[in-house]
């Protein structure tokens, strides 16, 4: 069985991956390669159905170290505010996204 390396992840991201900027609450700001996805969500609310966007990024976890909610990412110059940080435990960590 194959050992993913870092190496790996960061050919991932190479080839599907766009360039964004984040800084950490109180940090300075790094430009890191990321997997970005803004679907839309149907969203049943009652008798009103509606389309919202859940945006998130996937990327390696060594880019965002002491990632936490409030830090700031901004992708396409979109101003985003991570509000939750998973570290899947394998190198790479899913950062979910509001935006500004």
């Amino acid at each position: 069985m194959a050992v993913e390396l870092a190496a790996d992840r960061l050919a991932l991201l190479a080839d599907f991956g766009v360039s964004a900027s984040f800084t950490p609450s109180g940090g300075v700001a790094s430009t890191i390669t990321v997997i970005f996805d803004n679907d839309f969500e149907a969203v049943e609310g009652g008798s009103v159905q509606f389309a919202t966007t859940e945006p998130q990024v996937m990327c390696r976890t060594a880019d965002v170290s002491g990632a936490a909610q409030g830090d700031a990412m901004v992708i396409s110059s979109v101003n985003y505010t991570v509000q939750v940080v998973m570290d899947d435990g394998t190198g790479m960590t899913q950062l979910m996204l509001s935006e500004d």
